[in-house]
């Protein structure tokens, strides 16, 4: 606490030194990757993010405020990620129990028609969805944070803002990890870019090297000063669609102004003695865990116990028939009649379960979407924030791929999403992440593209015990699962559940990827012998989650796999 009082502190004056000297950058401290402590709790993808939202929560604000600070500061410290020109999701839980959630996901352009990415002979042209000025939906994340600070925020706006414009003006020291990123992705940004970007130098990136985004900075003073209309109307829309005309694309003044997020009804899951809050759609992501959890729950995962053959192999079944059901009945429910009530009941859980065999695999080309009849989301990233009083939000946000489509808007200096590739360009061709869509995920104007986003917040006996999100496009719902079963069912200590190996399963590609290290040899020659196709894959997943203990105190904890941090009070 001490530290951060006098990084705050630091900030105030080298806000004042600047007028007359040139102040050093902000230096990245070690992330600390778990954390106890009393009273609230950050955590997000890089360590001065956090910082900023804690330095918010120390000068009285509430999660809702601490939000809006860590946001725009991963908007400057990680920006593969962090944005102001994607999108998200919010779950948010009060101290009284209320939960709510916010839909600030993009949205297609007007002009956007359902077969823009094929080709003249009906194929799907990839390139135009994931690069380049037709790659970008309208994004949500400035009016996502103005709409939530409108209804739950405390102190005032501008504050809010300050600390990621301090961090784009003074710069920031990168890690080993941003600057390996920026030097593996030199070639794409100077092949989408005609135009000089902070991102791109001479030289390769070096540990330590200073970003400085003033073009950034600019932008996020308007936005200080003119709330929504500083990123929808005026100058940034302008540059914005400026960069995207010039170069072919199709997003005009209209769609940034009219952009609107828009509060959902969240889904409420009963899982066991718990109850399970997640984002409905356009994610699929509050449905697809429901799912799980609900064609899980008959089976007794706690007398198994961690990493048991059974318990794995449940699991696989049970992503088949979800992620089967997800390419075919999820997309934006403004344009598509979702089944929610059905697809999230235990009935219709139970229905896909009957064809579930406990001791072989079923191939997943035997396997099809179920009929529920209506009664009559390699980047994205997530912060959890508690404050004071006991409010709660998981925000899962992103740009979709690493550096979303690599578009620098010239002026403003902030990348665009690519996620016009999460909609279904064409039904049965799976996107960059493998994921199939038919009708329900067509591509349509102002609809929203369905996501995996899978921000998510558990209570038990009605109170507050987890928060927890990940990137990971569609291993995000997966990852989310282990954790929430980790700690439920396994009883796991939170950073086992967080930073233990993991796996996952989506019904197509009909594999079950794991990381190097999740499974031992016995296990996979045993999930082999139950007809399990497995392969060894990259890290999956980058955790962030905070649990109440016992006795009140909070823990935050904080995914190896990056530079995450945890901070608290």
């Amino acid at each position: 606490m001490i530290r951060l009082s006098i990084w705050a502190a630091l900030c105030s004056l080298l806000l004042l030194a600047c007028r007359t000297n040139t102040p050093p950058p902000f230096e990245t401290p070690a992330a600390t990757k778990q954390t106890t402590q009393d009273s609230a709790m950050v955590v997000s993808a890089h360590p001065l993010a956090t910082k900023a939202g804690l330095m918010i929560l120390q000068q009285g604000g509430n999660a809702i405020d601490a939000m809006v600070a860590v946001h725009l500061a991963l908007a400057v410290v990680y920006p593969r990620a962090g944005n102001l020109g994607g999108g998200g999701f919010l779950v948010y839980r009060d101290q009284d129990g209320t939960v709510e959630s916010l839909d600030f996901r993009e949205v297609a352009p007007a002009n956007a028609y359902r077969d823009m990415y094929l080709d003249t002979a009906g194929n799907v042209s990839d390139s135009l969805s994931l690069s380049g000025a037709l790659a970008s939906g309208v994004p949500g994340s400035v009016e996502g944070l103005y709409q939530a600070h409108q209804r739950h925020g405390h102190l005032d706006w501008a504050k809010l803002v300050q600390p990621a414009i301090e961090l784009s003006q003074i710069g920031i020291s990168r890690t080993q990890r941003e600057a390996k990123g920026l030097n593996d992705f030199k070639a794409q940004f100077e092949a989408v870019n005609d135009h000089p970007t902070p991102f791109v130098q001479a030289d390769a990136w070096t540990t330590g090297a200073v970003l400085k985004q003033p073009e950034l900075a600019a932008v996020l003073q308007r936005i200080a000063q003119q709330g929504r209309a500083g990123f929808y109307e005026g100058q940034t829309a302008q540059l914005i669609v400026d960069e995207l005309q010039r170069a072919g694309g199709i997003m005009s003044l209209d769609d940034l102004k009219n952009y609107k997020a828009v509060w959902r009804k969240p889904i409420a899951v009963p899982y066991r003695n718990y109850t399970v809050y997640s984002m409905g759609p356009p994610s699929s992501g509050g449905v697809c865990l429901a799912a799980l959890l609900n064609m899980v729950e008959p089976y007794p995962l706690p007398e198994w116990g961690y990493q048991h053959p059974k318990g794995i192999h449940v699991f696989v079944e049970a992503a088949r028939r979800a992620y089967a059901d997800r390419a075919e009945h999820l997309g934006d429910p403004d344009h598509y009649e979702v089944p929610v009530d059905v697809l999230v009941s235990q009935p219709y859980a139970d229905q896909r379960m009957a064809s579930f065999n406990d001791n072989v695999a079923t191939p997943s080309d035997s396997i099809r979407h179920g009929v529920p009849v209506p009664p009559e989301s390699d980047q994205t990233t997530h912060y959890c924030i508690v404050d004071q009083a006991g409010n709660v939000v998981s925000v899962t946000t992103t740009i979709n791929s690493n550096y979303g489509s690599k578009v620098v808007v010239k002026g403003a200096g902030f990348f665009m999403n690519n996620e016009m590739d999460d909609f279904s360009a064409k039904p049965g061709v799976p996107n960059q992440f493998g994921m199939l869509g038919n009708v329900a995920n067509a591509i349509s104007p102002g609809k929203r593209m369905l996501s995996s986003m899978t921000p998510t917040i558990v209570e038990k006996e009605g109170q507050f015990l987890l928060a927890v999100g990940t990137p990971g496009g569609s291993k995000i719902i997966t990852t989310v699962y282990q954790v929430v079963t980790n700690v439920v069912d396994y009883q796991l200590p939170l950073k086992e559940a967080v930073h233990n190996p993991r796996f996952h399963f989506q019904w197509y590609p009909d594999l079950l990827y794991h990381e190097s290290n999740a499974f031992t040899p016995e296990l996979v020659d045993t999930l082999r012998a139950m007809g399990h196709q497995t392969e060894v894959r990259l890290p999956i997943g980058q955790v962030e989650a905070i649990l109440r203990l016992a006795y009140g105190q909070l823990e935050g904890v904080a995914d190896r796999r990056g530079d995450d941090a945890a901070a608290g009070f």
